[in-house]
Order: structure tokens, then sequence, then C-alpha cells
């Protein structure tokens, strides 16, 4: 986590988008959200994909370990700001949002309790391995029965390029998910044709997946 810490810190930050994800866009409403309700953002940096949710009236809650990424989120989209410190964050509170800078694995159920559904852009897919597991672990503890998570992943022979991002296939998000969440895989593409670092490198394809999950009561 302290190299991500140090990309924002020296601007080495290429899996940032400048517009608004196209997925996000085309199944927001598979989250069945209503005016007023509120998402949780995971290693969220200062994605436009937030002005989008808070644009279509949803309510935002982001954790991000870079100050400077939650800094510039504000500032770069032209809105007011507070700074607080809460439970060992510090949290960054505007109209409709708030991020919560500091380690994901510190938050605890009570930081997301009107939470209803979950969006994962480039969180699960930006960490290792052993560090996913632990990742879902804790998004399982923390969130309640019924929320649902738009999941989004990258797939990639991962012998031809080295991670972030990581490549995560429909069998590894069946496995990480299988005890307490359904899953549906809402989108499958091979999009290496828009992707041409992973051109440049001679990776054979590039799959871009959507899932929908639901925490299951238990």
């Amino acid at each position: 986590m302290t190299d991500w810490i140090s990309r924002w810190e020296n601007n080495k930050i290429g899996w940032h988008a400048d517009q608004i994800n196209r997925q996000l866009i085309e199944y927001l409403d598979q989250l069945n959200l209503s005016p007023g309700d509120t998402i949780f953002v995971p290693l969220c940096g200062k994605t436009k994909d937030m002005l989008f949710l808070l644009e279509n009236q949803i309510n935002v809650i982001g954790v991000e370990m870079s100050i400077i990424a939650a800094e510039k989120f504000f500032s770069e989209n032209n809105l007011s700001y507070s700074i607080s410190n809460s439970d060992g964050f510090i949290l960054y509170e505007g109209d409709g949002i708030r991020i919560y800078c500091g380690n994901y694995f510190d938050l605890e159920a009570n930081h997301l309790q009107e939470v209803k559904a979950v969006y994962d852009r480039a969180s699960l897919i930006a960490l290792d391995g052993e560090l996913r597991q632990k990742y879902i672990k804790h998004l399982n503890d923390i969130i309640v029965s019924d929320v649902r998570i738009l999941l989004l992943t990258l797939n990639y022979p991962q012998h031809q390029r080295s991670g972030p991002p990581f490549a995560v296939s429909k069998f590894e998000v069946d496995e990480l998910f299988r005890v307490s969440f359904q899953c549906r895989e809402l989108e499958c593409i091979n999009d290496i044709e828009n992707e041409p670092m992973f051109q440049n490198l001679g990776v054979d394809f590039v799959e871009k997946a959507v899932y929908l999950l639901q925490k299951v009561r238990v």
C-alpha cells in the first residue's frame, strides 16, 4: 500500500481515467438504488465516477490511502469540502460525499451502516492474490446483507504482464465470493484493441468483465 501512496506523490497514476466509466453508466440501474441512497467506493482515488454518482443523487462514501487523491477530487471538480479527524481517518466531507483517508482494512461496519451498494472499478484488481482474499473477507464483515456490488475486473495472461492491475478470472471471482454472495456475470468482452499498453507488451487478450453480486442473508 505504500507503493500506492508513492504513485500519487509522483503522479504515476496510469489507472486513473478522465472519463466516466461506460460500464458504470450502463449497469448502474442493476444496483436498484433510489435518490438519496448511499454507495461505497473502495480505493476511490479521484475517480470522476463518484461525480457521476453524485449527479445521479446517490450519496458516496469512499476510502482512499492518499490525501493527494482526495484533495484533487474536490479541487478538480470545484466542490467545497471540510476536513476532520474521524476514528483514525482523515475525513474529507462535501455535499453528499465522504472520503475516509486511511487504510481500507481499518474501516468498520459503523462507517458503512447506511450503504446500499458497492462500486468496485479498480480495487480488487489493484491487489495481489493474498490481499484479494483479505479484501473480500473484510468487505463481507463491514457491509450488511442484501447489499449489491457492481464489480469490474480485468483478465489476461498474467505471465505476459506483471500487475497491478492484476488478472482476475471469472473462476477466481466465483471462488472469492461464493460463501457469502450471489454472483451473476453481466458482461465479458475482449477489449485488447483499446489497451495499447497491453498490446505493446504482447499480451494475447484483455477480458473486461462486469459482475453483479449480492450479499446473502446468513
